[in-house]
């Protein structure tokens, strides 16, 4: 969570309430956050997908591409992979929304899978809900 937010780890209420709103994302929109697991064992390893950027109104009405995994499984291909999956997924929606990924600055990592599935530097900004400085990259065209 160091990159997520201001940086804190959520409750369990918190993160149940997050599922919740991810649910609802998929009623309301057709997209949302997908879990992932691992193919040998099922077993649940953080999530990918679609979502709308509200904390970040000037981005709007772009539809923004996230991941987030356990510790134990970075490094290994498995974000790249599931953003690639997410990224697809999201051209093939009805109407192609504008696509993004957001990052803060520092997390290297996270604009290295950007960059890895196409995306490009668009600009920096800054989280309203925590002053911290992002990178926005969108998908050119």
């Amino acid at each position: 969570m160091q990159y997520i937010g201001d940086g804190s780890v959520r409750s369990e209420e918190q993160a149940s309430q997050a599922i919740d709103r991810f649910e609802a994302e998929w009623d309301e929109r057709g997209f949302g956050l997908f879990a992932l697991e691992l193919k040998d064992g099922g077993a649940f390893i953080g999530f990918t997908g679609l979502s709308r950027p509200d904390f970040m109104p000037e981005l709007l009405p772009a539809v923004e591409i996230g991941w987030r995994l356990a510790p134990t499984h970075w490094g290994m291909g498995y974000a790249t992979e599931a953003a690639r999956a997410a990224l697809d997924f999201g051209i093939r929606l009805p109407t192609t929304p504008d696509i993004v990924s957001i990052c803060q600055v520092g997390n290297d990592a996270s604009v290295r899978i950007m960059q890895k599935i196409g995306l490009a530097f668009d600009r920096r900004s800054v989280d309203p809900t925590c002053g911290r400085e992002v990178r926005v990259y969108r998908l050119p065209g």
